[in-house]
């Protein structure tokens, strides 16, 4: 950590020490820098504060639960993503039916698709299907339903259903926690359904992931690791995974 960021961040810590919260805005103008400034200090140094959304608090705050913000989550560990990303796209052939799940971590994915001839993309995701929609070489399945803003995705009773209509040759997930015993999870309920159901229906199925979501669980459960046929991340601890789970065909795939 720069000397300056260790400073700002010590600054903020001696303030939220006592309890309460801060506003980003507030904390900018503390330190007398960007508000940009501020969230690269958290994303990418370890800090007892975390950035909820909008608001500084300290982590171990009482009554303190996380809160998913699309934003923070971009920039959180954004050049992690862009390496899982280049390996992910590792896997893809030409002509695959892709099911590529919403949130920031496969957003990298996208700008590195205009490489292939022909692919087809089905998603929930609007932020990802904005970015595929002007690659003249992707055909686009946008699954609808009701708009969830904080993820910029789509849910529906019937979404599975539609999914498992579909022939998608490699499903591309993402995940909030990857806990070895309790399975791997995610911040928002509606998003179940269609991760499921792509789990189900892909004839290979990757989860990306990086090495923040170990050892971390979210509200909604949503698949095991037996049910992957590659993780994508950035951990070289990962391969132990492989030893708690002696009977999987589970492999490791390091970006």
């Amino acid at each position: 950590m720069n000397d300056r960021s260790a400073q700002r961040l010590a600054m903020l810590q001696e303030v939220l020490v006592s309890g309460g919260t801060l506003h980003l805005r507030e904390a900018a103008e503390l330190c007398g820098v960007s508000e940009m400034t501020i969230r690269r200090d958290l994303s990418t140094q370890p800090s007892p504060i975390s950035l909820l959304g909008g608001r500084l608090v300290m982590a171990s705050y009482p009554g303190v639960t996380p809160v998913y913000d699309l934003t923070e989550q971009q920039l959180s560990h954004y050049q992690v993503k862009q390496r899982l990303c280049q390996r992910a796209a590792s896997f893809i052939e030409e002509g695959d039916t892709l099911f590529i799940d919403c949130g920031s971590t496969l957003i990298p994915l996208l700008s590195q698709l205009s490489r292939f001839r022909e692919l087809t993309v089905v998603t929930y995701a609007l932020n990802v299907a904005n970015a595929v929609a002007v690659l003249p070489n992707v055909r686009l399945v946008l699954l609808g339903g009701l708009f969830y803003a904080s993820s910029q995705s789509f849910g529906s009773d019937g979404m599975g259903a539609a999914i498992e209509r579909l022939g998608i040759n490699k499903a591309l997930i993402s995940a909030a926690g990857v806990d070895c015993e309790r399975g791997v999870s995610c911040f928002h309920f509606h998003e179940v359904g269609p991760k499921q159901a792509a789990i189900a229906t892909a004839m290979q199925r990757l989860l990306i992931v990086d090495a923040s979501k170990f050892g971390v669980v979210r509200p909604a459960y949503f698949a095991s690791l037996e049910d992957f046929d590659i993780v994508v991340t950035d951990d070289e601890r990962a391969p132990g995974l492989l030893e708690r789970h002696p009977l999987s065909t589970l492999s490791i795939s390091l970006a």
